[in-house]
């Protein structure tokens, strides 16, 4: 591992508070450098099967979602696609074309447990984990859910960084706080 994929790592870990369980590949950067989504494999370092594909590791991001969950947030999505089927319509694409990605990336010779579904490994019609989606959009796709949730928590405009970096590593800076808006 290099010195810009280790910082990554370690920067990661930082975020989330323990080491990622697969290799880390930024998909999403912060104006502060800072990692905020990275790719994840669908078959972790262990075997384990993953559904996710982007993973938010940015706090700011995490938290801000988060309260969109907590307030009812994925049923609010979940009305804004039944009332308007231009955007289901979008969604179901956002979902099929996430699987069809996620499977492409397990080895051919892979005979182990395989993720399954969608974002988040969501099957069906309903919505789960707001975060995913967001990563999903963040990561540069077309996913009208991650959208949604983008509109109500970005901008992601830290003035301490998250982290800090430093000849000794990476660790949580004690002196981030949540920006006021």
């Amino acid at each position: 591992m290099d010195d810009h994929a280790r910082r990554d790592y370690d920067a990661v870990a930082a975020q989330i508070g323990r080491p990622p369980r697969s290799v880390v590949e930024v998909s999403a950067r912060c104006h502060l450098d800072l990692p905020v989504v990275s790719s994840v494999p669908p078959i972790l370092d262990d075997g384990t099967p993953f559904p996710t594909m982007y993973w938010v590791g940015c706090p700011l991001a995490v938290r801000r979602i988060s309260r969109i969950e907590a307030t009812g947030g994925i049923v609010e999505a979940e009305s804004l696609l039944a009332a308007d089927p231009e955007l289901a319509a979008r969604h179901e694409a956002a979902m099929g074309r996430y699987q069809s990605e996620r499977d492409s990336l397990v080895p051919v010779d892979y005979t182990g447990p395989r993720p399954r579904g969608g974002v988040a490994g969501t099957t069906g019609r309903g919505l789960k984990c707001l975060h995913a989606h967001y990563a999903d959009h963040a990561a540069g796709n077309d996913n009208p859910v991650g959208a949604w949730v983008a509109a109500a928590i970005e901008p992601l405009d830290c003035v301490t960084p998250c982290v800090v970096v430093a000849d000794a590593g990476v660790a949580s800076n004690p002196d981030w706080r949540e920006p006021v808006r």
